[in-house]
């Protein structure tokens, strides 16, 4: 196996990978709360953990891939004040407040995240584990800190002490002794302190039965239950958006070294921000832009996946339509060559090399692609081994490179083969309804499209 060296945001620094286990990697990815649809800065997160396990298993690694699920818990502030995330979504769809409602609404939205994942081609996890499944496990890990002195009750719930571990903040070097309630957490006069945590909170109407009382488990508590449920502790590797650095994840990482002297996790990393006009995209803000939201604009999500490719994990990018329609054409064009290329050919073993010293530094994908992109021009290779080679790079792209139909003889309009695809994609999720309208929107521009056993058939009407 080869050398794999990934920035650690524990150390602030670049790291030679080092597995708990022996050719396995053991890999923790915050998931979504299931209140709404997601958006694509969201879902940036989870192109940036596919091409992480798929790196990994390009270097012949076994990865036991976790994302959570949150489907109560989480606060609108992100921190201990407000109103659960779940309970607004059933407000804003006018259900009754019952934990039967939020399964529904959560299951509902659960399912439209995994269609997402799908349509970007990113590989399923080992499990998604829900937290309300997993209640009596964060009661459980409350009632060790609680035993070890780390908890404390308030009129509203139990927090956990954070005076009591004097390394929180470690991660992402967070200076705590700067927090003042009024700014990043909100002022409640109960706390011993202003970064103090809610392990669980209580909920006369609504909720779980606990030593404490009726209620929920906090949003924190919940991912150290799952993760040490399905990983271990410690695992290999945790990821998540930059946005999770201050609050939720140094609370993770505090509640679950207390509970059981250990690290949580050996490696954090993290991704940028996807901004829109320079500013973080939120739905928590109710406007964000969704996979389907591209769709209608004639962009595919491999195209809004290859546009992720072109930037590195840790730089932020700003999203615009113009910018996505760009690597889209770009996309089309890397598509439409490895399909006329024949097959039969073998990998450039210097090729292949030089893309796994870019992958397995720190996941350097942009210079993988312009590695590609210089392969096309290579004219000193053949275009079989081109082929063998690029498909042996999209191992790791998750492009699909090599099930690309054959162009069709004349040429179509790159936006008409954009229609094409995503209709594709529809009727592979058996979503016919969808499928039909994009066949009438191909048509209203003035092709056709017909399927064959060979793949699809555009023609100019």
């Amino acid at each position: 196996m080869a050398d794999i060296q990934i920035y650690n945001t524990l150390s602030r620094k670049k790291e030679l990978f080092k597995p708990l286990k022996a050719g396995e990697v053991s890999m923790y990815h915050c998931g979504p709360t299931v209140y709404d649809y997601a958006h694509i800065g969201n879902l940036r997160s989870y192109v940036f953990a596919d091409i992480l396990r798929r790196t990994f298993e390009y270097n012949f690694y076994k990865v036991n891939q976790v994302i959570n699920i949150t489907d109560v818990g989480h606060l609108v502030s992100d921190s201990d004040e407000g109103e659960d995330k779940m309970t607004k979504a059933l407000k804003r769809e006018n259900k009754t407040l019952s934990l039967e409602s939020m399964r529904d609404i959560g299951t509902f939205y659960f399912g439209k995240f995994v269609d997402d994942l799908k349509q970007l081609n990113i590989k399923q996890p080992n499990i998604f584990p829900r937290a309300t499944d997993h209640v009596a496990d964060s009661i459980e890990v409350i009632q060790v800190l609680e035993k070890k002195a780390y908890a404390y009750v308030t009129s509203d719930g139990v927090y956990f002490d954070t005076s009591k571990f004097p390394a929180y903040g470690k991660l992402g070097n967070i200076p705590i002794e700067n927090q003042k309630e009024g700014t990043r957490v909100s002022i409640n006069k109960e706390k011993r302190n202003p970064s103090d945590f809610a392990l669980w909170k209580f909920d006369a109407k609504l909720g779980w039965q606990s030593p404490w009382g009726n209620g929920f488990p906090g949003w924190h508590i919940e991912c150290s239950a799952m993760s040490r449920k399905y990983l271990g502790q410690p695992f290999d590797i945790h990821t998540g958006g930059i946005d999770h650095i201050p609050v939720h994840h140094n609370n993770e990482i505090a509640q679950s070294e207390c509970a059981y002297g250990t690290l949580l996790a050996n490696y954090w990393m993290h991704n940028a921000f996807i901004t829109m006009n320079n500013g973080k995209m939120a739905k928590s803000a109710g406007g964000f832009i969704t996979l389907e939201a591209l769709t209608e604009e004639s962009i595919s999500p491999l195209g809004y996946r290859y546009w992720l490719l072109t930037a590195h994990y840790r730089s932020p990018v700003n999203f615009s339509f113009e910018a996505v329609r760009g690597a889209q054409n770009a996309l089309i064009r890397l598509m439409t060559t490895v399909s006329s290329y024949p097959e039969g050919g073998s990998p450039i073993q210097a090729y292949i090399e030089r893309f796994g010293a870019y992958i397995n530094d720190d996941l350097d994908m942009p210079q993988a692609v312009a590695l590609a992109w210089e392969l096309i021009k290579d004219s000193s290779s053949s275009d079989a081994d081109k082929r063998a080679t690029l498909v042996q790079f999209d191992r790791v792209f998750g492009l699909k490179l090599d099930s690309v139909p054959r162009p069709p003889a004349e040429h179509i309009p790159a936006e008409i083969q954009v229609l094409a695809e995503a209709r594709e994609e529809a009727r592979k999720e058996k979503d016919w309804e969808k499928a039909d309208a994009l066949r009438m929107e191909i048509e209203s521009r003035g092709f056709t499209i017909n399927d064959t056993p060979d793949g699809i058939v555009v023609k100019e009407i």
